[in-house]
């Protein structure tokens, strides 16, 4: 991940693979600033300036980027701490008749990592000091609107300096839904529907039911 971001890791990354994120887990960030990239580690769970404590109020996943730079919680971000938040795929979930969650496994249709569109904030103080984020989201293109109406802003690595605010201006311009063919989806087994299952299991197809 440094050398494909040309990132600087931080010494705190979390353990991979891990096939089972959730919120308030700490996922791959890359951040840029003058000094450069730098691949860190961030609490996926966006977390204001204003929040005294981490349950203060609710838990910010995910910023729709049709709001994002109006929103109080993430306006300055959107102008000044954009991050890309790194996966090599993600879950959406459909429901049966009888409201039962079934879950899929998306990925890039070319294997690649994924590069989420992210903001980032620094909570705390002292000894409590870590870096949040959360996922912006788009309405989904019509390939992924099969199974979710929303999905996450990609960035594709051509963008990835203009996202991060090393192009200049002009981020806006990147906050719609991806092309048709990027990403790829199938049916996985409902073991993934507890936080406390892991392993690559989790991500191999199954039978529509």
């Amino acid at each position: 991940m440094a050398q494909l971001f040309a990132a600087r890791p931080a010494n705190d990354l979390p353990m991979v693979p891990n096939f089972n994120i959730c919120p308030t887990n700490q996922v791959h960030a890359v951040r840029s600033s003058g000094a450069g990239r730098q691949l860190d580690a961030l609490r996926w769970g966006f977390l204001p300036h204003w929040y005294k404590t981490m349950n203060a109020g609710p838990l910010l996943i995910n910023a729709r980027a049709e709001t994002l730079a109006e929103k109080p919680a993430f306006r300055a971000a959107c102008r000044e701490r954009r991050c890309l938040i790194v996966a090599t795929g993600f879950y959406e979930w459909t429901k049966t008749d009888a409201g039962e969650r079934l879950p899929w496994y998306i990925s890039r249709s070319d294997g690649a990592p994924i590069a989420f569109a992210g903001v980032w904030q620094d909570w705390g103080a002292d000894e409590t000091r870590q870096g949040t984020c959360a996922i912006v989201t788009t309405p989904a293109n019509t390939h992924l609107s099969a199974i979710h109406s929303r999905m996450p802003l990609i960035i594709e690595p051509d963008d990835w300096p203009l996202w991060l605010g090393e192009a200049g201006k002009g981020a806006a311009q990147l906050m719609q839904p991806g092309a048709e063919d990027v990403l790829r989806f199938h049916r996985v087994g409902r073991a993934v529907n507890s936080n406390r299952a892991s392993g690559a299991s989790l991500i191999v197809p199954i039978e529509e039911d």
